[in-house]
């Protein structure tokens, strides 16, 4: 079996920038359907100008953990099946166990929480991929390798 070399820098980022855009989409189609919901949940309002709105307590408290648990599922659907988000798989990477398995549940959840801390620090843990084994904070805390793999050859 081919060694797979792991994914360098500029390729992460970028996946994460593809991926950045559908879970846009899906925090908008959320965010939607909570504003259409929350009037008849009997939770506190709020009325401005004659405009009323869910009280930004509960926006925090509410629609805040529901986006996070959100990225989560979807980080952690694409994870455990195939190890390829979709912008994962435009750039030819792939998250394994570090045996080069598939991800467990319990990995996803240390990863993302891992890449929540990489991000709260203004993106540190995604710079220790420069260092040797070249796997990012929330590779290493998660037991997972992020690999690039081979190009396909080309049909003749």
């Amino acid at each position: 079996m081919e060694q797979l070399q792991p994914a360098g820098l500029l390729k992460r980022l970028m996946a994460l920038v593809y991926d950045g855009f559908l879970v846009l989409a899906l925090w908008f189609v959320t965010a939607g359907i909570f504003v259409l919901v929350y009037p008849h949940t009997g939770l506190p309002e709020e009325s401005i100008n004659g405009v009323t709105r869910a009280a930004p307590g509960y926006l925090k408290g509410i629609l805040l953990p529901l986006l996070l648990v959100e990225t989560w599922l979807f980080y952690a659907w694409f994870w455990m099946r195939g190890g390829q988000t979709l912008g994962m798989r435009a750039w030819r990477l792939q998250v394994q166990d570090y045996r080069g398995g598939s991800v467990k549940l319990w990995q996803t959840v240390v990863r993302f929480l891992g890449a929540c801390v990489s991000w709260a620090l203004f993106g540190a843990g995604y710079l220790v991929v420069l260092i040797a084994p070249h796997q990012t904070l929330h590779d290493r805390l998660s037991a997972t390798a992020t690999v690039e793999l081979p190009k396909k050859p080309k049909k003749s």
